[in-house]
Order: C-alpha cells, then sequence, then structure tokens
C-alpha cells in the first residue's frame, strides 16, 4: 500500500497538473458572455457580400449575419474578409464563425467543421419565363449561350442531347451580353450571375430550368464546438421553416429557393 505521504505527493502532482492543464473555452459560451458574436463575412462578393452606397457591408450573408445575432440576442461584429484569408481568420480567433459563401469539401473539413446549408450556390440553365423546360433532355432543338471552359459550359457538354446548339462565348460579360441582347434566350450560368442580371435587366430576368452542379454555402466554425454547431443548425432550420432564408434569396438573388433546399 502506498505511504500518506506517497498519497499527498500523488494527490499534489495531479492537482499541479489540473491547473496548468489549458481548459478549452466553448465558443458559444464565450460568445454568449461577451454578448458579442465575430462573424467574417465576404467584402468583395456580391450579392453575398460586398459595399453599398454607403460603404457599410451589405448582402447575403450580411444579413444571415445579423438574423444569427438576433437569434442569439448578441450584438454582431462584422469582420470583412476575402476568399483567401477568411479560413485564418477563423483558425486565428479573429472571428467566431465564417458566413462568407464557403462551400464544403474533403480538404476544408479537415480544418473546420460546417453547419447546414444556409444559401444556394449552383450552376444551372436559367432562361426567359415562357420557355418551359425542366431537364437537359429538354434542351432538344433549343440553342443555349455558355461561356467557353465554364464549369457551366463544360458540364453542359456533356448533359445536353446532341441536337442541342451550344453557342460558346470567350467570356462571361459576353455570354451575358448575348443574353440580354436576345441573342440566345437560355443561358448556362451561376445563381449570381442570373441574380445581377435580373436586377440590372428586370425585363430579362433569368428564370432557373434546372441545376447543373449544386454547390450550396455553409457556416464555417472551429473544430470540436458542438454546442455552436448545434445552435448555429437550430438557428438556420429555424429560419427555413419560417421563410427567413427564403426571403433572402428572393432579396439578394433575385429567385425563389431551388427545389429541396
Amino acid at each position: 500500500m502506498l505511504s500518506r505521504k506517497s498519497m499527498l505527493a500523488a494527490a499534489f502532482v495531479l492537482a499541479t497538473a489540473a491547473l496548468t492543464t489549458p481548459v478549452h473555452a466553448d465558443a458559444l459560451d464565450s460568445i454568449m458572455a461577451a454578448k458579442v458574436i465575430k462573424v467574417a463575412v465576404p467584402q468583395d462578393f456580391a450579392p453575398f457580400g460586398s459595399a453599398g452606397l454607403d460603404l457599410k457591408p451589405q448582402g447575403y450573408d450580411i444579413d444571415m449575419a445579423n438574423l444569427i445575432g438576433k437569434a442569439l440576442g448578441v450584438k454582431v461584429e462584422i469582420i470583412a474578409v476575402t476568399s483567401a484569408n477568411r479560413i485564418p481568420y477563423l483558425q486565428t480567433k479573429k472571428a467566431d464563425i465564417v458566413i462568407s459563401s464557403l462551400g464544403k469539401n474533403a480538404e476544408r473539413e479537415k480544418v473546420i467543421d460546417f453547419s447546414i446549408a444556409y444559401a444556394p450556390f449552383f450552376s444551372g440553365v436559367f432562361g426567359t419565363k415562357e420557355i418551359k423546360l425542366a431537364s437537359a433532355d429538354e434542351l432538344k432543338g433549343k440553342t443555349i449561350g455558355a461561356t467557353r471552359g465554364a464549369i457551366e459550359e463544360q458540364e453542359l457538354t456533356k448533359l445536353a442531347p446532341a441536337d442541342t446548339t451550344i453557342k460558346r462565348f470567350e467570356d462571361n460579360n459576353a455570354t451575358i451580353a448575348a443574353f440580354v441582347s436576345g441573342q440566345v434566350d437560355l443561358i448556362a450560368t451561376g445563381n449570381t450571375v442570373a441574380a445581377a442580371i435580373a436586377e440590372k435587366v428586370p425585363a430579362r430576368a433569368p428564370a432557373l430550368k434546372f441545376v447543373i452542379k449544386d454547390s450550396p454555402c455553409f457556416i464555417g466554425l472551429n473544430k470540436e464546438e458542438p454546442k455552436l454547431l448545434a445552435k448555429l443548425n437550430e438557428i438556420i432550420a429555424q429560419a427555413k421553416t419560417s421563410g427567413d432564408i427564403a426571403k433572402l434569396s428572393e432579396k439578394w438573388l433575385k429567385a425563389p429557393l431551388p427545389p429541396g433546399f
């Protein structure tokens, strides 16, 4: 049996270890205690985030940040980031969460966690409202514009029937101009581009016909934060149920949420 002296020494070692071992501060508890959530948002990617006429950040992601702050009952501190530094800002604790049109992939999942999807981001076939089609098979005999080398053009080449006419333009501006001018009534592009066309030329507002490639946006947060992750998912789910997410899509993307989102 251990002597009393040995037992006291062992107890002292354990107590000292407990005092010197760093304790993981729960992110959600820290946010609630500070009454502030620091949110990294895009500064150069409209309509998700950009500077308005008053130079203040505006966009889908900024509205989403404010929605989360309101749900938590805390102040939102907006931190403008770029695509290159948004994840480093999270990892270095300069931000509590990242709402910056962030896509999920295997590499990113190694270093951060993701909420459920909060915004649609996809490539699709869009067209004037009078055109009725719902799949690539129905492109038979039709003419569609696409930017040469873009992912939409590559996917469309695989999916479209042989007698589909794909007009390939050398850059996005030329593709957009072809649609706006009526040179083509169908366009393969991203939903953010379609939103920009709808805002600038309402008479030629592109309506979604079908999705080519889906890559929705997720909120990023540091790993090992289960309470914060659960709370974010709860807030997003509630916002979908209440219709708040649908309102953000109509406001910033100029389109309803895609089916099944």
